[in-house]
């Protein structure tokens, strides 16, 4: 602890800075929306009843003060303001889990215990494990108050719950729950439940339900066709949307733009866009004229069938019609030429697009960005940066970080950082990831005082706040191979109050073995044991490999098995350094012996235990014992790769095995390895010791035919 508190002294400006900084508020945390997955389809199979004409029967309800005690009640469950911080949703959940949930929110609610704002119902929807409840809850907030069931928000995120949480299947057993709380599923919540059906793909079910919507008490109407419409084309199922189009006449249901612009999308989508123009022009003779949502699926539609310039004569048309584009018009314009044509024709295009259309401004040129980073274009999108930044514009903050991130892969350093500074001097920010990706570049290329620079801004974004950034920061630093600014950054960090974790020890730890600092790594294994932290696999796996780095074995050794005493079980890679050290100097017999101990634990060997010990055996001219590993190798179900084929066919040649070496080198596609560059001249050139130009000519075809360039070989 005291040496690295004396390292820690010599800290450059920008690691200053950073200890002066003040600590801002914690990242937010990312959710992850659910997507359907085959669990959920069957799920819903299991689940699915048809709907009766008619359900009889209600629960027999107990007294309501002994259900209430029941239920603890937290004090301020609910708040009584419009800040639904304090909401305590698990009670919510509680009640909404039980059959008399109907009732018990009633109670609650003369009791004024909640207060319903559409803040609170949306926390309370959001918050939902089990699909039914937001229904139930739904439900019973559109009899207190209807005027919820007109609020937008409120909708969308019943929506996406019954999306993200769902099906809701409408089963006999929630029909009967549903008319027990005396409501019943009117217009407004089947559209809701259509629309989640169509999202999860579910057309057959949709159609099934619409099918019986008599039995629910509801009557067709040209909102409910245009929800299943527009289900049925959201699951892909256009043919069955389009039979519903032609059943609304008898059902005396006309239909409106949003049915037209819903199968134009349908149809677009698909790229058969002359049904496209046909149903326009059948909207149109109906009285409805075409709006940008129509117009934005032409474009796309065209685009879909690589019908570029038709594309940009619908643009055309909506400026004579006086139609605004909107953002989905440009992105769809923009995104599906660079779809339909080479990358540097469609950057010429959208280019010249751009020049005649200079009302589109900085949404047309953040998207050409965006498609030119896509498509790994450096040089045309710093040059295009470039000159719209002569003309004052400065892209959004995703765009720019994107752009930048594809320059650093593809220019010049010196000219990425040109562009760089000159927005940022303009107010462009620029995100955590892209700022240690170029202080690593920069780093790397050995111009630590400009990485200190981009340090420095970093920090006057207030980007370093808390131990997740310290620890990238760090992780940036061990990766750039300067572990005294990594030692620096550690000490920066305590100074200002910011805890450590195992991931900063553990990241800390690696760098060092790396580095061939074992004394250092032991002492901040020292330090996280004072701490009471308890080291994991990758501890151990980072100071093993450092131990072996550093030629000290038997403490490798030794490391292993007090890691199994730590009660940590040794995996994959544990092993393969292990092997992979030992093979190196020699010692075969101790790597044996950990791949029979590796499969005595239940792991299973890859593909660089078995390499490791070939390349052994097949250095130590033990070449039957490395055959006998490479078919061993099938019973775990690994495929061998170069590395391995590599080794093999060298010791082949090697040993006098000429005929076996090409027959396992022509083998190895069949066996689902392609041959690379190393392979191939390694071949090529044992064929040439052996005067077998024959052979030689049919690799060299071979290679030529894939691009493999093989080394110039005078006597071919």
């Amino acid at each position: 602890m005291r040496g690295l508190s004396l390292a820690s002294r010599a800290s450059s400006p920008a690691l200053n800075n950073l200890s002066k900084s003040q600590k801002s508020s914690n990242q937010p945390k990312l959710t992850t929306q659910k997507h359907p997955s085959r669990s959920k389809t069957d799920r819903f199979q299991r689940q699915t009843n048809h709907t009766e004409a008619s359900l009889t029967g209600n629960n027999t309800l107990s007294s309501l003060n002994s259900q209430l005690t029941k239920i603890p009640v937290p004090k301020g469950h609910v708040s009584h303001n419009r800040d639904t911080r304090s909401v305590d949703r698990h009670y919510i959940s509680r009640i909404l889990s039980r059959n008399d949930w109907f009732l018990l929110l009633n109670h609650e609610f003369k009791a004024k215990r909640i207060n319903l704002n559409p803040q609170f119902v949306v926390s309370v929807l959001q918050n939902q494990e089990n699909p039914i409840y937001p229904l139930r809850f739904y439900i019973w907030v559109s009899n207190v108050d209807p005027l919820f069931i007109r609020n937008q928000a409120v909708k969308g995120v019943l929506a996406n719950a019954f999306y993200r949480k769902g099906p809701v299947v409408l089963s006999v057993d929630l029909l009967k729950d549903i008319r027990n709380s005396g409501f019943r599923v009117d217009e407004d919540l089947l559209c809701v439940l259509i629309g989640s059906w169509g999202r999860l793909g579910l057309a057959k079910y949709c159609e099934e339900i619409f099918g019986q919507i008599s039995f629910l008490g509801i009557t067709p109407s040209a909102r409910l066709y245009n929800a299943v419409i527009d289900a049925l084309v959201k699951s892909n199922s256009l043919d069955l949307a389009y039979l519903k189009f032609q059943q609304m006449s008898a059902d005396n249901c006309k239909p409106d733009r949003f049915t037209y612009n819903m199968l134009i999308h349908g149809v677009c989508k698909i790229g058969v866009v002359d049904e496209a123009l046909r149903l326009v022009k059948q909207m149109e003779g109906f009285g409805y004229s075409g709006n940008v949502y129509t117009y934005t699926n032409l474009i796309y539609g065209f685009c879909n069938a690589k019908r570029v310039d038709e594309a940009f004569r619908v643009f055309e048309t909506m400026k004579l019609r006086n139609v605004n584009p909107n953002e989905a018009t440009i992105r769809s314009l923009v995104h599906g030429v660079f779809r339909c044509v080479a990358p540097r024709e469609a950057f010429e295009l959208v280019i010249d697009f751009i020049e005649k259309e200079p009302v589109l401004g900085r949404l047309a040129c953040d998207t050409l960005l965006c498609c030119l980073s896509e498509k790994c274009m450096p040089r045309e999108a710093g040059a295009l940066l470039r000159k719209l930044g002569e003309r004052g514009y400065l892209p959004d903050s995703s765009t720019f970080n994107i752009t930048m991130t594809c320059l650093l892969k593809g220019l010049d350093v010196n000219e990425t950082c040109g562009i760089l500074d000159k927005f940022i001097a303009r107010g462009a920010k620029l995100g955590f990831s892209f700022y240690l990706a170029l202080i690593e570049t920069l780093y790397k290329a050995g111009r630590g005082m400009e990485g200190d620079r981009y340090l420095n801004q970093m920090v006057k974004d207030r980007l370093v706040s808390d131990v997740f950034s310290y620890n990238m920061l760090i992780d940036c630093f061990c990766k750039a191979n300067a572990m005294n600014k990594a030692v620096m950054v550690f000490k920066v960090m305590q100074d200002r109050g910011v805890s450590p974790n195992l991931v900063t020890f553990n990241t800390l730890i690696s760098g060092h073995c790396k580095d061939g600092e074992v004394q250092k790594a032991r002492e901040l294994l020292q330090m996280l044991l004072e701490l009471g932290l308890k080291p994991d696999i990758f501890t151990f796996s980072s100071i093993i490999d450092g131990l072996c780095r550093a030629q000290q074995f038997d403490d490798a050794l030794g490391c292993f098995s007090e890691m199994v005493e730590w009660g940590i079980s040794p995996n994959a890679v544990t092993y393969n350094i292990l092997i992979r050290s030992l093979c190196l100097i020699g010692d075969v017999g101790r790597s044996m012996k950990l791949l029979k101990d590796m499969r005595k634990d239940g792991i299973s060997p890859d593909i660089f235990s078995f390499n490791a010990l070939i390349q052994s055996f097949c250095r130590m001219g033990k070449v039957e014992k490395a055959e006998k590993l490479f078919v061993s190798m099938s019973t775990f179900g690994l495929i061998p790769d170069n590395y391995t084929y590599g080794a093999l066919v060298k010791a082949l040649f090697e040993s006098g095995r000429c005929d076996e070496a090409k027959k396992m080198f022509f083998s190895m596609e069949v066996n689902g390895c392609v041959p690379d560059s190393f392979t191939c001249n390694l071949i090529s050139e044992n064929l040439v010791k052996q005067g077998d130009f024959e052979e030689l000519q049919n690799i060299a075809k071979i290679c030529s035919e894939r691009g493999i360039s093989l080394k110039s070989i005078p006597a071919v």
